[in-house]
């Protein structure tokens, strides 16, 4: 097992539906937690140096924007609050293709192949919300 994450997903929507999907709040707040039965809060300082904080029910995640480039690639930190883990890293990248975006998440600097395997348990439906909201005619 790895300790790196790499998921690729082609998305029915334009490349900046689905960049603002990833940056605006107030979209995040609507599928960036694999279950919906918790509440979900997001605060969002999308550029470069910026902050942000995801609580899904008791859990909180944070980190900090290393690389932003609209719309195609988007680079934060995440940490867990409550752990003393090193942060980790995740990259989103975005391209266009008939079908709609191409977008590839590699999420790297997990400890363990466990941890990692943890992460992909909660990216995989995380990203099936994310496909379903952008498939919806409102976003």
């Amino acid at each position: 097992m790895d300790t790196e994450i790499r998921i690729e997903r082609v998305l029915p929507a334009t490349i900046g539906r689905v960049y603002d999907a990833w940056t605006r709040a107030d979209v995040l707040a609507r599928w960036y937690c694999p279950n919906p039965q918790l509440e979900l809060k997001v605060q969002a300082d999308v550029r470069t140096g910026g902050s942000y904080v995801v609580e899904m029910g008791p859990h909180v995640v944070r980190g900090t924007y290393l690389e932003v480039e609209p719309p195609a690639r988007l680079v934060f930190s995440w940490q867990w609050d409550g752990t003393d883990d090193e942060p980790t890293r995740v990259e989103v990248v975005l391209s266009e293709v008939p079908e709609g975006t191409r977008m590839l998440l590699t999420h790297t600097g997990f400890a363990t192949a466990e941890d990692a395997a943890n992460h992909q348990l909660g990216w995989d439906p995380e990203l099936d919300r994310l496909a379903n909201l952008l498939t919806s005619v409102t976003q």
